[in-house]
């Protein structure tokens, strides 16, 4: 797999372009982002939770699923969220200025936003930046992956080729994000494109079961955004399907690890973070706690200034797992490792020199491993610490 942080050249299938400039809106880098398939392809997506969703969303509903998206764009800096009727009404003079650029279907257009909430898209500027996309549009997607940032300090993207037995596709996934980021499907807007060959409810099925174990699985702050969406589109470019349920795995395998690839790098570009937190929990009663209580520990403000910190205070992650009600019986079998170093171990207390412990939370990945054996259910979920700088970053957002 290849990773793209600006400097790789992150290729993308065939007949899907991308590009991204400068509106106006930032003032030094791209601020408007553009996705192009040249035939129409199959196109699905999963959205925030939250109850205040930004205005794409419900366009992007309205739309979706569909076997005839050709265009996606996204403008960064402000979220379009509770501006109330004016937000529509912007969202799509949007998507109207790509469908008369590039001759389609207003309806062939999609949209995402992402930045402050409560703020307007400044629709001139965006507007006017069209048509400069479109002629601006490459085979790679590194302008484009820069113009969806808003507080994250590095583009993210990652690219694939999968050999099935039909012949290769290519799998190519975008993200951003960096605060407010506890998706419940940060800002986070992921874009997961592909030349393959696929039916849209085969596509559906797909992208939820890889949202659930990637971008589900992340937590910076706790804070589920109004805008988060993952979009999957596949144009078909390849002229390779799935002929058989081993394509279909390899196929889908491939695509959860370049979403994981994306979620990880959200979760360690984490506004002010300095480690990447890995929880591995095994031995719960059901997948649906096993997420729960995995998550729990990304998210604890404790655990992560501990870590932060390079406290050995080990006591937060049990102290965290009796709060979100772990049975007591748990705690007499279970075992705990930090950095593989063991700290419990069949509800014992190891005998560990914390010097240790401290000294190997100086990583710059910190593995937390929790086993409740209470069940057969497990799961991965990421996090990051916490230190002064998110505080700065989220005290001077707009100003």
């Amino acid at each position: 797999m290849t990773l793209g942080a600006g400097i790789i050249k992150t290729l993308l299938p065939k007949c899907f372009f991308a590009s991204g400039l400068n509106c106006g809106v930032r003032k030094y880098r791209p601020d408007v982002g553009l996705l192009v398939s040249d035939v129409p392809a199959v196109a699905v997506a999963v959205y925030t939770q939250n109850t205040c969703a930004g205005e794409h969303i419900q366009y992007c509903k309205s739309l979706l699923p569909s076997e005839g998206i050709q265009a996606l764009i996204t403008n960064s800096g402000q979220a379009n969220t509770a501006v109330g009727p004016v937000g529509a009404q912007d969202n799509l003079a949007m998507a109207q200025a790509v469908a008369n650029g590039l001759n389609i279907g207003v309806d062939q257009v999609l949209t995402a936003s992402t930045g402050v909430i409560g703020q307007r898209i400044d629709i001139e500027k965006v507007v006017n930046v069209v048509p400069h996309l479109i002629e601006a549009q490459s085979t790679t997607a590194d302008t484009f992956a820069t113009a969806i940032m808003t507080t994250d300090l590095v583009p993210k993207s990652a690219t694939t080729v999968v050999q099935l037995s039909g012949g290769d596709v290519r799998i190519t996934g975008v993200a951003k994000g960096s605060g407010m980021i506890h998706p419940n499907m940060a800002t986070m807007l992921g874009y997961l494109l592909t030349d393959l060959k696929v039916e849209t409810s085969v596509a559906k099925t797909m992208l939820s079961d890889v949202t659930n174990t990637s971008f589900n699985m992340i937590s910076v702050d706790g804070e589920p955004s109004t805008n988060d969406t993952v979009f999957m589109l596949a144009n078909g470019k390849s002229g390779v399907g799935l002929q058989n349920d081993e394509d279909y795995q390899v196929f889908l395998q491939a695509l959860r690890d370049v979403a994981t690839v994306l979620a990880k790098s959200i979760a360690r570009d984490g506004e002010g973070a300095t480690k990447l937190i890995e929880v591995r929990l095994k031995g719960a009663p059901t997948q649906e706690l096993a997420d729960k209580w995995a998550r729990s520990l990304t998210v604890s403000p404790l655990i992560k200034t501990a870590i932060h910190g390079r406290d050995p205070n080990w006591g937060r992650i049990v102290g965290r797992l009796g709060g979100e009600q772990v049975p007591a019986e748990a705690f007499k079998k279970l075992d705990l490792a930090v950095q593989e170093l063991h700290l419990i171990n069949q509800g014992q207390i190891q005998n560990l020199d914390l010097e240790k412990l401290r000294n190997a939370l100086k990583q710059d990945e910190i593995l937390i491993e929790v086993d409740l054996k209470l069940g057969q259910a497990g799961t991965v979920a990421w996090g990051c610490d916490l230190s002064s700088k998110y505080v700065q970053i989220n005290a001077e957002y707009t100003s």
